[in-house]
């Protein structure tokens, strides 16, 4: 099976504890990388980890509250300075490229590569990013500023032929063709072989999704119907729920029901609160909506499957 992981590098939200750095994750599939959101010392994050960015191309930043992207600035003069020359492309709300340009003009700095600004304004409808294998897409959530959810997912493939099939009838480069486009083969001798006894089905589509700063907004759910993984904000436990819709952000529990609508797999909760200092407290809230929850941990590796 193709390798589709996410690593968390922050769990954290506004204010940086000592167990929770503010919010970025790095997302890996095939031959790509993709950094989400870039808080405050993400590039460390990186080195304590010993997490490789080689691959690393595309940074999604879901909105312009600085524990999402006070980070980036230092990850791109790290790039210039360790002499990058593939383009880095950027996907943010668009007041953020005057701030980069400004940052850049501030300290002199003439990028070493291209460095590619995407507003996420211009993408309402459409893919962010999109490849042979997979796209992603951005969708709106419901925040005090401009705020993207992102989903990454694989495209669907055809069947597989089987390869017996083809050691004992060898079909021309036209005839595989067609029985990759659904079509069914006749042998020389005749013989009618259905599509169905020659192929196999294609692998399962998997599909990650990332719910950042938000309130409880149950129309996500159809934009991230089936979801393998899950990762969605639990800033607050149930005690907090008056705070959660005040600055527009969910509880665990809230997190857990969406995880339940959208029929999600598997949930990850993270963006904690600096109120909180026992993660069990938030886990065991969400068991009760969605059981197959899961406590964002900095520094590990989880598998969309």
């Amino acid at each position: 099976m193709i390798d589709f992981n996410v690593t968390v590098l922050g769990c954290g939200s506004a204010v940086p504890t000592r167990t929770a750095k503010p919010s970025s994750q790095l997302l890996s599939y095939r031959n790509k990388q993709f950094l989400i959101d870039c808080g405050e010392g993400t590039q460390m994050q990186m080195l304590k980890y010993s997490v490789r960015h080689r691959k690393l191309d595309h940074v999604l930043i879901s909105h312009l509250h600085g524990d999402h992207f006070f980070g980036l600035i230092g990850l791109i003069s790290t790039f210039h300075l360790t002499g990058r020359q593939s383009t880095l492309h950027i996907y943010a709300p668009g007041k953020l490229q005057a701030l980069l340009e400004h940052q850049l003009q501030t300290t002199a700095t003439k990028l070493s590569f291209p460095l590619i600004f995407n507003a996420l304004e211009d993408f309402e409808e459409h893919n962010l990013y999109e490849d042979d294998y997979l796209f992603v897409r951005s969708f709106p959530l419901k925040h005090s500023t401009p705020t993207w959810g992102f989903l990454i997912k694989e495209k669907e493939t055809k069947r597989r032929i089987d390869k017996s099939f083809i050691k004992q009838y060898r079909p021309t480069v036209n005839e595989i063709s067609s029985i990759l486009d659904g079509n069914s083969f006749l042998t020389k001798d005749g013989i009618f072989l259905q599509n169905s006894t020659i192929t196999h089905d294609p692998p399962e589509v998997r599909s990650y999704a990332y719910c950042s700063d938000t309130a409880y907004e149950p129309s996500i759910s159809k934009v991230i119907s089936g979801v393998n993984l899950l990762y969605h904000e639990a800033t607050f436990d149930n005690s907090l729920q008056s705070k959660a819709h005040e600055w527009l952000h969910s509880t665990a529990a809230e997190a857990a029901m969406i995880a339940r609508r959208s029929g999600a797999k598997k949930l990850l909760i993270g963006h904690f609160s600096s109120r909180h200092n026992n993660y069990q407290l938030l886990l065991n809230e969400a068991k009760t909506v969605f059981e197959n929850t899961t406590i964002c941990k900095e520094g590990e590796t989880y598998q969309v499957v």
